[in-house]
């Protein structure tokens, strides 16, 4: 790497910890999830700022019995016990860097996890040394090719996350940030934007691999904002047009979306059945009724007793405080008084801590 491209990168890196989310959805990709699929290599045009240096291409890992087949060329899993930053300690490497038999970059959307990966240590440690080693790596790891192409990825990638923070700075009209109409115009004008700009300076399977799922997220969650919005629908209308457009979701986000959705009102239905129970043994009667497992239930079970059993004794506490305030104490002795109490009627540091809690929610306007 020339020092001209170290500059540039210097000159970049500061602005990546602070470029702001500029599309206001829910975007999560669970670790065993599939991840981004592998295309063939294309023969894109490259922005001015790398055209003496080859553009990445996508290559193709061919897949053996519906699994990808094993790449020859790929970064470790882990940095080891010391890894150049204290946060990534007992952690693994997200995402990697692959090639495959002829050299050639593979990208998807582990690509851009392992630049993430040591991106976000800047601040913690130099942006010098975050770009160190993923360059470390790269050659280390990967064809002399393929870790050029990964460098020169690198460089695009590092001018996007500038570009997109002035995008980022666009801001709400005071008068309207409170509409919901208007908030959800501006989502729709800011993830319009930040998909031309992505288009702009990433080659088309780049982009994909990329961002394909998290666009397609996005646009499923202003499809449901827009459709919660509408007047003209009934709650069963609305409920038909969300899930047909949650249908047209990639399949590896449509089946983490409906685990969500699914494991929501799961949970719904077991706040409500602790809600309506009469005792901590007919909440735990109600949870293994909802298929909760009975360790599970007996933990809930014993909160709920130990809580019962606070309750109780705050009673008390508040009783033996108010003969206090009636005593006519100096306000040093009475606070001596009041944390003998407080032993007095709550054995554990965790019930005194609740109590005293409990006091000053019960003193709040």
């Amino acid at each position: 790497m020339n020092n001209s491209d170290r500059l540039n990168k210097k000159a970049l890196l500061p602005l990546i910890m602070t470029v702001p989310v500029v599309i206001a959805c829910v975007w999560f990709l669970l670790a065993d999830e599939p991840r981004g699929k592998k295309t063939t290599t294309q023969e894109t045009s490259t922005p001015a700022t790398t055209s003496e240096q080859p553009k990445p291409g996508i290559a193709e890992a061919p897949p053996a019995n519906g699994e990808d087949a094993p790449v020859p060329y790929q970064t470790p899993d882990s940095l080891g016990d010391q890894p150049f930053a204290n946060s990534l300690a007992g952690t693994n490497i997200d995402g990697n860097l692959r090639a495959d038999a002829n050299g050639e970059l593979i990208i998807d959307l582990e690509t851009r996890d392992f630049f993430d990966y040591f991106l976000n240590t800047i601040g913690e440690v130099s942006a010098e040394q975050a770009l160190d080693q993923i360059e470390t790596l790269a050659k280390q790891s990967l064809p002399e090719n393929a870790a050029r192409e990964a460098m020169t990825l690198l460089n695009q990638y590092l001018e996007y996350k500038d570009a997109s923070l002035a995008l980022g700075n666009q801001g709400l009209d005071p008068a309207r940030q409170h509409d919901p109409a208007y908030q959800l115009d501006m989502l729709k004008g800011a993830l319009a934007d930040m998909k031309q700009l992505r288009r702009r300076m990433f080659a088309a399977d780049t982009h994909e691999a990329f961002f394909g799922l998290e666009e397609a997220y996005g646009d499923y969650t202003l499809a449901s904002l827009e459709i919660q919005q509408r007047t003209d629908l009934s709650t069963d209308a609305k409920n038909t047009l969300v899930e047909w457009h949650r249908q047209q979701l990639p399949e590896v986000i449509r089946r983490t979306e409906t685990r969500m959705i699914e494991e929501s009102g799961d949970l719904r239905a077991r706040q409500k059945a602790l809600s309506e129970a009469d005792s901590p043994a007919d909440a735990g009667r109600r949870l293994r009724e909802l298929g909760v497992d009975d360790a599970q239930a007996r933990e809930v079970v014993a909160y709920m007793k130990e809580r019962e059993q606070f309750d109780s004794h705050y009673q008390q506490f508040q009783q033996a405080l108010a003969s206090l305030d009636n005593s006519g104490l100096a306000e040093e002795d009475r606070a001596t008084q009041e944390n003998r109490l407080l032993k007095q009627h709550f054995d554990t540091e965790q019930t005194r801590t609740w109590a005293r809690l409990r006091a000053l929610e019960s003193q709040s306007p």
